[in-house]
């Protein structure tokens, strides 16, 4: 059965995609559960064997699967699972699996296109533009270009590896933040692994995917933001948990940094922000992650999984409990 918001169902399945799932399981493409405690919903679950779940999904929680004794698989249509299991969940040790790779792959796409049109100063002189009607001067273009950036990933989770696979071909220099990776993977990675701090003081642009945990609450808090140089790009597609609002705010209106933010704290930001208006900053909602057509790349993940258990075989993205502090 399904548990997600049925907007999505049609982009994830798209006709050939919900025949193959019919082909493989016995399933009612009607019954969209967003309430695990609706009667129907429950007598439902309790014959479900495998749930597949998307953005819009209730936690299954330890009540949820207390009406599905028969659950023996999760396979998850989106990214992160983290805010959707729980505990009960790894304790039955029922099969987890997710798109996670399948949405890495146009966050790390459009991070990618940050990075080169931040490194263009593209943003600045499109507001100068806008108002002057004028050409750059050398002067006001003096500090553009993309030879020799330096860029800080902070975090090899899979959106962080894709970026680094999509930075090579760059006359970037890379650096690496991630308290899971030895100085040797880093490298193979094509990356300079450093302390955080160091990091911030030597990268021109900072890209942040690290997972949302409570060792990553406000991991830019004021003081590490102010280690980053003057003029220096924060971009955020990850979560805005991780950066202090207040600090980086203070930062922003002050001019003394620029940033691309797909994701805030609070999301979205209240009407009264000078996020909206500040010159210095690319606002975005939400929208590095799958959208449109590339929802039906993430649906093709879940009917591959469950054509793989149907036939005996391990699922090829399986989640695990021990992988949540990487998978972002």
């Amino acid at each position: 059965m399904f548990a997600m918001d049925p907007v999505h169902l049609p982009l994830l399945f798209p006709p050939p995609l919900m025949a193959r799932l019919k082909k493989a399981a016995d399933l009612d493409p009607s019954l969209v559960v967003r309430d695990f405690a609706d009667p129907a919903s429950a007598a439902a679950l309790s014959e479900a064997e495998v749930l597949i779940t998307g953005w819009g999904c209730p936690h299954l929680d330890a009540d949820a699967l207390a009406v599905a004794p028969g659950l023996r698989a999760v396979l998850h249509a989106a990214g992160s699972v983290r805010s959707l299991v729980g505990e009960a969940l790894w304790q039955r040790g029922i099969t987890v699996s997710s798109a996670v790779t399948g949405n890495a792959l146009p966050v790390a796409e459009y991070t990618l296109a940050m990075i080169l049109l931040a490194g263009k100063d593209a943003f600045t002189h499109r507001e100068r533009f806008r108002t002057t009607h004028a050409y750059p001067t050398h002067a006001e273009t003096a500090a553009t270009g993309n030879v020799g950036r330096r860029i800080g990933v902070i975090g090899a989770s899979r959106v962080g590896r894709r970026l680094l696979e999509l930075l090579r071909p760059f006359d970037f220099t890379v650096l690496l933040h991630d308290p899971y990776v030895s100085p040797a993977e880093a490298a193979e990675l094509g990356a300079e692994l450093l302390p955080l701090e160091d990091l911030l003081r030597h990268s021109d642009i900072v890209s942040l995917h690290a997972p949302d945990i409570p060792e990553t609450y406000r991991m830019l808090d004021g003081a590490r933001l102010a280690l980053m140089r003057d003029g220096g790009v924060l971009i955020n597609t990850s979560r805005g948990a991780l950066v202090d609002p207040e600090a980086l705010t203070d930062e922003l209106v002050s001019g003394r940094l620029h940033a691309v933010l797909d994701v805030t704290e609070p999301e979205p930001l209240p009407a009264g922000s000078p996020l909206y208006h500040l010159p210095n900053v690319f606002l975005t909602p939400h929208i590095a992650g799958s959208l449109g057509n590339e929802l039906e790349r993430l649906g093709r993940i879940v009917v591959e999984e469950l054509e793989r258990l149907v036939a005996g075989l391990p699922p090829a993205h399986e989640v695990r409990h021990a992988d949540l502090v990487r998978v972002a």
